[in-house]
């Protein structure tokens, strides 16, 4: 039998987390690759979801989500960023923002339609254009003073008369980039001037240090009417395996969003919902604990892989280090986190994987740092080895 899967999808194999994730229970390696915390969220949140599973919750909830979540977003929203949102209209809850992501792309491109994203991006992103039959237009963000950007001009350019929408990560994974608000204001100007809807992925929104602020592109003038606003209780309450995200917009692209999103999942699981609405309402206290833990674990890892002989560029935001594996005598991130677990005992992610043009991303590396402190010094010891083979004093 010839290849049973359908050609738009023959690029997208095994995903590189599923990969890597694998190769590091069959080598007992130590997993700074996908990323998911090794703690748990905050307790009374947790509490919730038990106390929902035991009092009956446990059926179909309302297709755009329970009323308790949409309206806790809509005032989280409110409150943090000045957006007003309908719960009622203009909230959508989302099986994680990953179905999020792939229901705005369905349901807003058209076969041939073009969405510009930034590379390296999150591998899903490319996946959900190809599932839609659009066109995916990358831009590519390159380290300038030590942190990833992107050219003006270049991103000007990739706009043509069948592009669609602009998908914005922001804090951004993999390089931990927070977008500045001159940046947002050239993207904003871009979708304006080009009638562009703006798709955002703000999974990370709380996650920013050093007093980096993060700014929703919705809040721009001129952008709450043409942007689909998506986040997640995953990051932001250590609870990556709850899958329980959002949308908001205005409601003509929430009915759009929602329409495809019935035939994906219907609805999402009604105890996380319960759990994550208390969470929003109770527990941004306990992230700000978690954004300045976090903080302390960058600073742990960078200064770790920097002494083992890695380029890193300090990120402002998420969970990863971008790092340049050249200065070890390496070239391909791709080869060299294949053997990292022989040549290590560590597990990581080639960023390589995350470019349309994988030989713009060859030399770089991601490394989580959402992982307890003795985890991350364990993987630091063990990379020193890599230093060390490259000189000889191994």
């Amino acid at each position: 039998m010839s290849d049973p899967l359908a050609a738009r999808m023959r690029a997208f194999g095994t995903t590189i987390f599923a990969e890597m994730s694998a190769l590091a229970v069959r080598t007992g390696s130590i997993n700074l690759g996908q990323g998911f915390p090794d703690t748990d969220g905050p307790a009374a949140m947790l509490e919730r979801a038990v106390a929902a599973i035991g009092g009956g919750f446990n059926q179909y909830p309302p297709g755009p989500g329970v009323p308790e979540l949409r309206q806790a977003v809509s005032e989280h929203h409110g409150d943090h960023y000045g957006l007003a949102y309908d719960p009622d209209g203009e909230v959508l809850v989302t099986v994680g923002a990953t179905e999020a992501i792939a229901a705005a792309v369905l349901a807003l491109c058209e076969p041939g339609d073009e969405v510009i994203a930034f590379e390296p991006y999150y591998d899903s992103y490319a996946a959900s254009v190809a599932l839609a039959g659009a066109v995916l237009r990358p831009v590519t963000l390159r380290p300038v003073e030590g942190r990833f950007t992107f050219d003006p001009a270049e991103l000007r350019a990739a706009v043509g008369p069948r592009t669609r929408a602009i998908l914005v990560n922001s804090p951004h994974n993999p390089t931990g980039t927070v977008f500045t608000r001159a940046e947002l204001e050239e993207i904003a100007l871009l979708c304006q001037e080009h009638d562009l809807i703006a798709v955002t992925d703000e999974v990370y929104e709380h996650l920013t240090f050093d007093g980096v602020e993060h700014i929703p592109l919705a809040t721009l003038p001129g952008m709450r009417e043409r942007t689909v606003m998506i986040s997640s209780a995953g990051k932001t309450f250590s609870v990556t395996g709850w899958k329980t995200g959002w949308v908001c917009a205005p409601p003509e692209l929430v009915r759009a969003v929602q329409t495809v999103k019935q035939f994906l999942t219907f609805t999402a699981a009604a105890p996380w919902q319960l759990a994550v609405a208390y969470g929003l309402r109770h527990e941004l206290g306990w992230v700000l604990s978690l954004r300045a833990d976090l903080q302390a674990k960058r600073d742990r890892l960078t200064a770790g892989l920097s002494a083992a002989g890695f380029d890193v560029y300090r990120p402002a935001g998420t969970y990863f280090v971008q790092t340049d594996i050249r200065p070890l005598g390496f070239a391909d991130g791709l080869a060299l986190t294949r053997e990292l677990p022989s040549l290590a005992g560590v597990v990581a992610i080639p960023t390589q994987v995350f470019y349309a043009r994988p030989e713009r991303g060859s030399h770089f590396v991601r490394f989580a740092f959402c992982k307890q402190d003795a985890v991350i010094d364990e993987a630091v010891s063990r990379l020193t080895r890599l230093g060390k083979a490259e000189d000889g004093s191994g």
